[in-house]
């Protein structure tokens, strides 16, 4: 009896609110917390017939909490509570939590509130080792992450004969018919931090032949909150003769900066020891008759070298990328070297020529495949040789090549 008594004197002064409510017109001034007896000046009737037609009354509940409701009216909302008889003027996103019964009611030509539109999917977001760029640009590498347990599969094909000038590329296809060169690498996750990689180049001409590359890489960071950068670390071994000679040594540090939903730029040092080493690449006297001792005795390269690699992508669409990058070196620059003769065809010296590594592309990527369509002027592709041309051609001479990723 006395729930029931309880309850009906709820409904009352339930019904006692909204009809104090119902008489609310225009602006009234309502602050804080009012008593739900407190006078509340009526309106004109000409307002009142106003607000009927143009501004409805909407009502709705509380879900948690069934003696609060919610009433709408001439573009303002007021929280009603009926066990304290208490009338709170609110905001329309102060109470966006507490109601989901229906959507809150807008002023007359007011926008829709962005709460309650739908959130709209960014094509240009991608996850921690999602990144949309690959292990390598065309040559420079990335710090791009190798997530754990992955294996991350790396093709790249090099021609030979530059696409200028173009009247002796044409007739063989812009260089497609030329002599080229295929390597091939593979990664794997370790963790989520540290990853192994093998890379073979088949290349062979003096100083380097069938080169294998074996390297150990380690993830610092994502760009992220905490760092503004991404950052990760390599170091390799690379043997000539299928790893059983002529050995050269690589530390190199990846860095990468977004800018934006679409420019990534990127900076990649190394250096490499003994890239020159049991001088391979200088010239041998025997080589010339008669032979050249004292010019070779006189002419020396350098034994070890640094790169500076540096590039840039740009996300055209979320899946096409626009690719360019370019390495600056000192020390040993992988090159080619010309012996100098006298009148009598006597070998008096050297001069060594070497071009620095320059290469554009464009970038297509779906799901956990990328190709990459190359223009550079290197066949070279490992650590220590990539950032030299081996053709000795110019940044304005450029050989068609291609890149392929995979990942299982």
């Amino acid at each position: 009896m006395l729930k029931q008594l309880h309850l009906r004197s709820s409904s009352i002064q339930l019904y006692l609110a909204i009809f104090l409510l119902f008489q609310l017109v225009g602006r009234a001034e309502i602050s804080g917390q009012t008593p739900a007896s407190a006078m509340i000046p009526a309106a004109p009737e000409s307002s009142q017939a106003t607000v009927k037609k143009d501004n409805p009354v909407k009502i709705t509940f509380d879900e948690k909490d069934p003696t609060i409701m919610f009433v709408e009216s001439n573009g303002e909302r007021f929280r009603v509570n009926s066990s304290t008889k208490q009338v709170e003027r609110i905001s329309f996103s102060e109470d966006a939590e507490t109601t989901t019964a229906a959507a809150p009611l807008s002023p007359p030509g007011a926008p829709a509130n962005p709460a309650v539109q739908e959130e709209k999917e960014d094509y240009y977001a991608y996850e921690s080792g999602e990144e949309p760029f690959d292990y390598r640009l065309i040559n420079v590498p990335t710090p791009k992450k190798v997530p754990k347990g992955t294996w991350n599969i790396s093709f790249t094909h090099r021609f030979s004969q530059p696409i200028q000038p173009f009247k002796e590329s044409a007739p063989r296809l812009l260089g497609f018919d030329s002599f080229s060169t295929s390597s091939f690498g593979v990664s794997y996750g370790i963790t989520d931090k540290l990853y192994i990689n093998a890379y073979r180049s088949p290349l062979c001409q003096n100083g380097l032949c069938r080169t294998i590359e074996v390297g150990l890489g380690y993830h610092l960071t994502d760009q992220d909150k905490k760092s503004p950068l991404a950052i990760s670390t390599y170091a390799s071994v690379e043997g000539n003769n299928n790893f059983t000679e002529e050995y050269t040594y690589n530390l190199q540090a990846m860095f990468s900066r977004r800018f934006g939903k679409r420019v990534f730029l990127f900076f990649s040092p190394a250096i490499h020891l003994n890239s020159n080493g049991q001088h391979r690449f200088n010239p041998r006297a025997e080589d010339y008759y008669p032979p050249a001792t004292d010019a070779v005795s006189a002419f020396k390269l350098p034994t070890h070298g640094a790169s500076f690699g540096m590039g840039a992508s740009v996300r055209i669409t979320p899946s096409v990328m626009g690719i360019f990058e370019f390495t600056p070196r000192t020390g040993f620059k992988l090159g080619q070297t010309d012996p100098i003769f006298d009148n009598d065809f006597n070998v008096t010296g050297f001069n060594h020529l070497s071009q620095p590594e320059m290469g554009i592309g464009v970038q297509y990527s779906i799901g956990n495949h990328s190709f990459t369509l190359t223009l550079s002027n290197t066949q070279t592709t490992t650590t220590s040789r990539y950032n030299s041309s081996n053709l000795v051609l110019s940044p304005r001479h450029l050989i068609i090549g291609f890149n392929l990723f995979r990942r299982w």
